[in-house]
Parts: structure tokens; C-alpha cells; sequence
């Protein structure tokens, strides 16, 4: 570790207490609330794989038809 280092304060062990510290300052979500928040976020990735399955089955036929 370089002098410059230590002087400033950014040793590793600092690094990991400080962590440490914020850490317990976080709001973690209940288990209702990740239970929420999991089942929204599948519901929004299925109706985009939706929506894009259904705009590229429009748009391939198109390009069938048009390139035919």
C-alpha cells in the first residue's frame, strides 16, 4: 500500500467498515413487498416479449409479402 494511500484514508479495511455502515442505513423491502414487486416485474417482462413477438410476426410477413 502506498503512503499516498494511507494518508487519505482509502485503505481496504476502511473500505469494508464504511460498507458496513451504509448498509444498515438501507430500507430492505419486506417479504411482501419483494413478493410485490418480483410478480410486477415478470407481468411488465412478459407483455413486452409479447409485444415484441407480435410486431416482428407483423413485420416478417410484411417483408414476406412485400419481397415476394
Amino acid at each position: 500500500m502506498t503512503e499516498a494511500n494511507e494518508k487519505s484514508g482509502s485503505s481496504p479495511s476502511k473500505f469494508i467498515e464504511e460498507v458496513r455502515s451504509e448498509m444498515k442505513k438501507v430500507s430492505w423491502p419486506t417479504k411482501k413487498e419483494l413478493t410485490s414487486y418480483t410478480c410486477v416485474v415478470g407481468i411488465a417482462v412478459v407483455i413486452v416479449c409479447a409485444l415484441i413477438w407480435v410486431c416482428d410476426t407483423i413485420f416478417a410477413r410484411l417483408f414476406h409479402v412485400l419481397l415476394r
